[in-house]
Parts: structure tokens; C-alpha cells; sequence
């Protein structure tokens, strides 16, 4: 970490000499970063410049890697025994009276689970944060109780972590870690990671690489196989654990967590949308929930009950910033408190100040962290492109992005006018269009994933002759989100069409009829409104839908029962729906 603002220092412990380095007030609480394999403290680069502002972040490199020195012989060097030495040898330099928080990736959390569950080290961490890297001890009493009581779905986990383990068995092969280290895998490993992982361009990897690699296979000869035959039953950690979990793991399965509230009774769960390289790929999302944990375990912040949300959802979007469009009332309402109740952060969209002021007030004691209320018009592309730079300026890129601002438009098409079309238009289709723009464009610039939810409608492929202008608008919008997704795709982020039919909302209470009086508007809204009641389906349930697309990434969602057969009919009979559209209800 060569940049602006760093200070380094060595500390000499059991033979070697560990590279330090250090960033940000080091009065303020003290945060280590410990890096895995095979990477050096630069792996850490993107994080640690996002909590400098806050904390005293620390770095090193694990004896062997980057610029620390290497225990002579190996053989026996990399013990986590002296591993921990160097922790403690380190903390005590950097923060000699007060606890460090610790924060682990890969070997650098396999390292960590020891530092933080053995008796010498108890009162000097006062937090572990941990991704992509499982205590040693906790895997092998995972593989003994799968052994010891085998079901057809516990073999099943054994038998996916043993595939995803495949480079475990290589590196405690003799020589051929070296050999290939030291030739193309040395050379060409910089440009597999960047194509494999979709990690940018950066101060990773380093030079060191292969060097490092070569020399960190001794953290798996000298451990791996000791501990897997005979692992501790005492290495519960004394310090709170907050655990993320990329989903997308390519050597470490989900599953592998499933037992660890039994070894950490402390525990917070967050999982992310993405590969293993996370202090890469997720610098911004790792800072906050870092910076979150930190904070309620260091005293003077809030507790940690209050800063952990509770909501079904806590482990995706807690801390998450999350912009919903639309937020005044109804579906956006019910969507923003969806999110509020996981713990994201809410920017509260809607042309009605008020109501979207009480919607993030709400959403405040729901659950958010914190909550923003934005006055914009969806249809005025200045006016997005305005709000996009102030939300990235004041608030952060969003993560998810939810489009979900409409009107409502009834009457036939010759009744509808230029105007009420271009009304129409500028609000369900445009305002989607600008908001993937703008917001669309920050993510992909920013280049960590994200999300972009489109709400569309059953009447994007349910024909009706009273809803042409409508019915055309969230046609496109559906379209629109198909092609979004197949072109973001490749840039980590999601995107979903949420399809619902009749909700219980208040579209109702503001469509417009065309072709007929005021006085007929009027009546046809309350009778419109009347019948939604009737039919009673609440927003809350689109919310829940509109967030398990995000986590399971779907492309088209079909919400309601009347808009999943409408869905089925327009593939399997669509002239059942067409001749449908030629009946004339009456409002």
C-alpha cells in the first residue's frame, strides 16, 4: 500500500520481519487487516483507503509475503501457533493499550478464527470480521459429524467442498506448487484473476507473487492436515464474529457455515453477491459492513443489537444503499420499508415531498441505518441526472436501484390523446429509462455489481382494450429490463421486471380516464378504487417479491395469481388473451 497518507513500520517477531503498514488517526480504534493466499497486504488497498477516514487501519504481510521476511527453514515456519505470535507481535506495536478489531479474507480469516478462539489472545481483539477462509478446527468437526451421521444431502456437502478443494490437495504435493509458480501459472496468473474473478485493474497483484505463493503453500503443509485429524474442541471465539459470505465462492461452500453459531456465540451473518477476491471486487461493501461492525463493538457507538437489523433479508442488505422511486406511497412505500427492515440504507423517490419524507422517517424506525427523502420528477431527465450526482456525492453509488414510479391511464385509444400519451410515457417508461441511465451508469463505473428492479405490470402481456397507453408503457418496460439484463450481465449487476396484477395500492386514486367528464373521472376512480380493495392484495407482498428477486436474481416476476396465469396463457394460448381484450368492462 504505496499511496498517499501511508506510514510503515517492520516488527520483529520469531525470526522475521513483518512489513506494517499503516493509515488514518492512529488515536481512533484500530482495525488489522490479514490478508490470505496468495496475496500481500496490497490485496487490502481499496478497503483500507475507505476506513481511513474513520479508523487507524492496519496491514501486514504475513511472514513469507511481500515485503516480510521468510522463517528459515519454511518447513514448520507458518505454524498457526507462530502465526499468532506475529498478530499479537504486531498489535502490541500498533495499538499496545487497546484491543484491535480484526478482520480476516481467506487464510488471512483462517489465521484470524485462531487468533480470535485462543486463550492468549482473549482482551486484545475486540471484533473479527471474517470472509472466504473457515477456522481449521470448525472444518474438521464439520467433516465428522457429515461422516459421523450421513444423509443424502450431508454427502452431498461433503462431496461439493471436496471438489472445490481441488487446489488443497495440489499445494501439498512435493515441488509442483513450486514449479508451477515459478512458471506459467506465475506468469499468466495476473490475467487468469482479472478474467476469472472480473477483479479492475489496480496496485493488485503484485510482484511478489510468485514468490509469495511459492512460499505461503507452507501455510497448508504445515497446518492443513494437522488440524483436520486432530482439531480443538475449544476454539470458540471470545470476541463478537461478524461473517460474510460471497455466494458465488468457487472454493468455499455456504454450507461450510451452517454449525458456526455453536463456535461463535456472537455472530452476525452477511452474505454478497460475488466471487472469492471480495476486498477486490467489493471494496465499498466490505468498508460499510466493516465500518458498521467496528462502531457497535468499540464502545460509544451503538449497541450491537441496535446496529444489527433483523429483518429476513439482514444478511444481503444490511448496510446497502437502496433508492426506490416512486416511495410516496404504495408499492414504493411497502418496498422501501422492505428494505429498511434488512437494514439498507433508503433514498426515498417521489414528485410528493411530504410522503416521501414520512416514507423514509418511517424507514428510519423500521430499521435503516439511515434514510434520505429526494424531490424529483421521474419523466424530467435533467432532473434525474441532477438527483444521480447529489445521491453519489452525499449518499454513495446506489446498489440497488428500484424504478417503480407509474401512472395509471384508462381509455381506448382513439379517446387517448398526444398529451396523455406523452404523460404516460415520460413517467412509466422514460423515468425508467433515465433511472437506469444515470444510476445504471454508476454502478457499472464503479465496478462492484448492483442491482436495477423495473416495475412493470400484468398488462405488459395481457392485451386490453380500455389500457393501450399503459399497458404500452409497461410492455416496454418489461422489454427494456430483458435487454438491460443481458447487457449488465457481464458487469456483476442484476436485473429484474416485477409484474404485478391487481395490488391494493393507490394508482387508482390519481389514473386518469380519458374520453369521458370529470365528473365520470371521478366517479370511475372511486369505483376502480372500490374493486382494488375488493380485491385486497397488498403491496407488502410485492415488496417481499421485489426483494427475493434481488437475492435470487430473477428476471421476470410475475407477482400476483391473476398475473402468473396471464403469464402462462400469453405463452401457451395467447389468443385466449387476445379475445379477452376485446371485452369492454364497465366502470
Amino acid at each position: 500500500m504505496r499511496s498517499e497518507g501511508v506510514r510503515e513500520r517492520w516488527v520483529r517477531t520469531g525470526g522475521v520481519e513483518l512489513c506494517v503498514a499503516e493509515l488514518g488517526d492512529a488515536s481512533q480504534p484500530t482495525v488489522v487487516l490479514v490478508h490470505g493466499y496468495p496475496d500481500s497486504k496490497e490485496v487490502w488497498s481499496e478497503v483500507a483507503a475507505r476506513l481511513a477516514d474513520r479508523f487507524h487501519v492496519v496491514a501486514y504481510d504475513v511472514r513469507g509475503h511481500g515485503r516480510s521476511t521468510a522463517p528459515l527453514p519454511l518447513r514448520g515456519g507458518f505454524t498457526l501457533e507462530k502465526l499468532t505470535d506475529d498478530f499479537l507481535a504486531v498489535a502490541d506495536a500498533v495499538s499496545p493499550d487497546r484491543p484491535v478489531h480484526l478482520v480476516g479474507h481467506d487464510w488471512g480469516s483462517v489465521q484470524a478464527w485462531e487468533f480470535v478462539t485462543v486463550p492468549r489472545t482473549e482482551g486484545r481483539i475486540a471484533s473479527f470480521t471474517s470472509m472466504s477462509g473457515p477456522s481449521l478446527d470448525h472444518f474438521a468437526h464439520w467433516i465428522k459429524d457429515r461422516v459421523a451421521r450421513p444423509t443424502p444431502r450431508r454427502v452431498g456437502q461433503l462431496l461439493g467442498q471436496g471438489a472445490k478443494s481441488w487446489y488443497v490437495y495440489l499445494l501439498h504435493t512435493p515441488k509442483l506448487p513450486e514449479l508451477a509458480w515459478r512458471g506459467p501459472l506465475g506468469r499468466r496468473w495476473p490475467k487468469i484473476f482479472r478474467r476469472v474473478e472480473k477483479v479492475p485493474v489496480g496496485d493488485y497483484p503484485t510482484p511478489s507473487l510468485p514468490q509469495d505463493a511459492i512460499r505461503g503453500a507452507w501455510l497448508y503443509r504445515d497446518n492443513v492436515r494437522a488440524r483436520l485429524r486432530r482439531p480443538r474442541t475449544d476454539a470458540y471465539a471470545h470476541a463478537p464474529v461478524q461473517l460474510v459470505t460471497p455466494t458465488g465462492d468457487g472454493f468455499l461452500s455456504e454450507r461450510l457455515y451452517d454449525d458456526l453459531g455453536r463456535w461463535a456465540p456472537q455472530l452476525v451473518r452477511r452474505t454478497l453477491p460475488a466471487k472469492h477476491w471480495v476486498p477486490r471486487t467489493r471494496p465499498d461493501q466490505l468498508a460499510a459492513w466493516i465500518d458498521a461492525f467496528v462502531t457497535a463493538h468499540d464502545g460509544g457507538g451503538p449497541t450491537a443489537a441496535s446496529a444489527v437489523a433483523r429483518g429476513p433479508y439482514a444478511e444481503r442488505f444490511g448496510g446497502q444503499l437502496v433508492l426506490v422511486t416512486g416511495a410516496a406511497s404504495g408499492i414504493g412505500r411497502a418496498t422501501a420499508f422492505a428494505f429498511a427492515e434488512a437494514g439498507a440504507r433508503i433514498v426515498a423517490v417521489d414528485r410528493d415531498a411530504e410522503g416521501a419524507a414520512r416514507t423514509a422517517e418511517m424507514s428510519r424506525l423500521i430499521g435503516a441505518p439511515a434514510a434520505w427523502a429526494e424531490v424529483v420528477d421521474v419523466g424530467d431527465e435533467p432532473a434525474m441526472e441532477k438527483l444521480a450526482g447529489k445521491v453519489a456525492a452525499e449518499y454513495g453509488v446506489v446498489d440497488v436501484l428500484v424504478n417503480n414510479a407509474g401512472i395509471g391511464l384508462s381509455g381506448s385509444f382513439l379517446d387517448t390523446t398526444s398529451e396523455d400519451w406523452r404523460r404516460v410515457l415520460d413517467v412509466n417508461l422514460w423515468g425508467v429509462i433515465y433511472g437506469c441511465r444515470v444510476f445504471g451508469r454508476q454502478m457499472a463505473e464503479r465496478g462492484q455489481g448492483g442491482h436495477i428492479v423495473n416495475t412493470a405490470s400484468a398488462a405488459a402481456y395481457q392485451p386490453s382494450r380500455i389500457l393501450p397507453a399503459y399497458a404500452t408503457s409497461k410492455a416496454a418496460v418489461l422489454m427494456l429490463s430483458e435487454c438491460l439484463r443481458a447487457e449488465l450481465a457481464g458487469r456483476g449487476i442484476g436485473v429484474s421486471a416485477i409484474c404485478p396484477g391487481i395490488v391494493n395500492t393507490n394508482i387508482t386514486a390519481s389514473a386518469r380516464f380519458a374520453g369521458v367528464s370529470e365528473e365520470e373521472e371521478q366517479r370511475r376512480r372511486k369505483r376502480s378504487s372500490r374493486l382494488y380493495g375488493l380485491r385486497n392484495y397488498p403491496p407488502e407482498k410485492v415488496a417481499e417479491a421485489v426483494l427475493r428477486a434481488v437475492v435470487e436474481n430473477q428476471a421476470v416476476v410475475n407477482v400476483t395469481p391473476e398475473a402468473r396465469g396471464a403469464r402462462l396463457l400469453s405463452r401457451l394460448a395467447p389468443g385466449v388473451l387476445r379475445a379477452a381484450a376485446r371485452w369492454e368492462p364497465r366502470l
